[in-house]
């Protein structure tokens, strides 16, 4: 018999969705408004791009490695000294989309050391720690 105070298992696990189904909602929101808006700003010129208009017809059909090159445009994390950039700018909303599970992850964790869940604490631990080890590069597979 179960206290009246005591939340059941099928109410922990619905607080635990609402949770994370808030979280990654309010992530999702957060990265469609930032493509939004740097794909407005480079449309409507508000900022300057970092491949002019001009020269984008000749660079279009090159290799990925000549165009970099052709371009200057960095590789890797190196887009965020030109994410100010209206053509690079799209990416931190991309970034934002890709990466808006790690908040709702994070937030879990509260919740399972309450209840001293320990085993969803540390798988949500292994899983944010492969997403932020992927997104830094050191997972690459050998490239």
């Amino acid at each position: 018999m179960t206290n009246n105070n005591t939340p059941t298992n099928a109410q922990q696990q619905q607080l635990e969705a609402l949770r994370y189904a808030h979280l990654l909602d309010w992530g999702a929101r957060l990265g469609v408004v930032a493509l939004i808006v740097s794909f407005a700003a480079y449309v409507f010129g508000v900022v300057t791009p970092h491949v002019p208009l001009e020269q984008l017809p000749s660079v279009w059909s090159l290799p990925v490695a000549a165009y970099l090159q052709q371009t200057a445009t960095p590789t890797g994390w190196g887009w965020l000294t030109l994410a100010h950039k209206g053509d690079l700018s799209g990416l931190i909303g991309i970034s934002i989309l890709a990466g808006c599970s790690l908040p709702p992850l994070v937030g879990l964790i509260p919740l399972y050391l309450k209840r001293r869940d320990y085993v969803y604490v540390a798988i949500c631990t292994l899983i944010i720690t492969v997403l932020v080890l992927a997104a830094s590069g050191i997972l690459t597979g050998g490239h």
